[in-house]
């Protein structure tokens, strides 16, 4: 009897020393990535949250203030709403648009017999542009002198448009500009779209469904999932958007494009308003969580999943 109690304390011992062995080396092959997020990413975002109640200019010390950050965003800043307004009207614009492009591209791809692959690269490939090579490419493209734009306009009789120089037109531009990435949310939805079951386009054939009928009741609801992960994560870029604004028109004309983060930008590193630039940065964080949050909540009413048929 005491030999096999031997036995098993020796096997639980073993069984521990292996398992601290098994722990040790996945700590290891993680700690890369680790100690990367730890001084790249928690360090810094701990460091904006203190900042954020302080003023400082990047030379002396921060000097605590409190809330004052954080109240002048509402009283004291005269361009904090209008950048919220532009910013707004933006992600309200172009996420919705980015959704239905992408899901048409997407059906077209899907019911496309021959070329597939061709017509995907050539959809997918403008997302692969880095944000400020695209800008300089329509920078020159929508120029008002020279660019090939209003060239071919003029050549089937219309006018000149001020795209970048209007500023009733500027924010429009960069919208149509952003939609060029519609690329990647295509790739997902087409992805979907061949996961669907045939079988449910079959029975709704038996009971005379037209096209928009089966798409409408059969499609849409299948992807629904899908296209909740594309709004989250437009959502969230559109909202952080400030490449095209700062490259092609610098906030102009008349702030019509200024946004957000331009404007948490130019305080931080313009006017080295370090403190509160991170203030609005908390803020603009704070904003994403609860629209996440609300979208999120939202899609129990209309996010439907196959494997339960019905919402979550």
């Amino acid at each position: 009897m005491a030999i096999a109690n031997s036995d098993a304390a020796m096997m639980r011992r073993s069984a521990r020393r292996k398992r601290r062995r098994e722990n040790v080396a996945g700590l290891f092959f993680i700690s890369p990535w680790l100690i990367g997020f730890l001084l790249l990413m928690f360090f810094p975002l701990m460091f904006s949250l203190v900042i954020s109640f302080s003023e400082w200019n990047m030379v002396g010390s921060p000097k605590f203030i409190g809330f004052d950050n954080y109240v002048q965003m509402f009283t004291g800043d005269p361009f904090y709403f209008k950048s919220m307004i532009v910013t707004f009207k933006y992600v309200f614009i172009m996420v919705p648009l980015q959704v239905i492009f992408a899901i048409l591209i997407a059906v077209l791809l899907n019911r496309a017999t021959y070329g597939i692959r061709f017509f995907r690269a050539i959809f997918y490939l403008p997302s692969l542009i880095q944000g400020v090579t695209l800008a300089l490419i329509f920078s020159w493209m929508l120029n008002d002198d020279f660019g090939p734009v209003n060239y071919m306009l003029e050549l089937v009789g219309l006018p000149r448009v001020h795209w970048l120089t209007d500023p009733n037109v500027a924010l429009y531009a960069l919208i149509f500009i952003a939609l060029w990435g519609v690329g990647s949310p295509m790739v997902l939805y087409l992805s979907a779209l061949r996961s669907v079951s045939s079988e449910y386009y079959e029975a709704a054939d038996i009971d005379g469904a037209g096209p928009l009928r089966k798409f409408l009741n059969i499609t849409i609801p299948l992807i629904t999932p899908t296209i909740l992960f594309n709004i989250l994560t437009s959502l969230i870029s559109a909202f952080q958007t400030i490449v095209l604004a700062f490259v092609l028109t610098g906030g102009g004309p008349a702030n019509s494009t200024y946004f957000y983060s331009l404007h948490v930008y130019r305080n931080a590193f313009t006017h080295f308003k370090m403190g509160y630039a991170s203030a609005m940065a908390w803020a603009m964080f704070i904003l994403i969580v609860v629209l996440t949050g609300l979208i999120l909540k939202s899609s129990k009413y209309w996010v439907h999943y196959e494997a339960d048929g019905g919402g979550r």
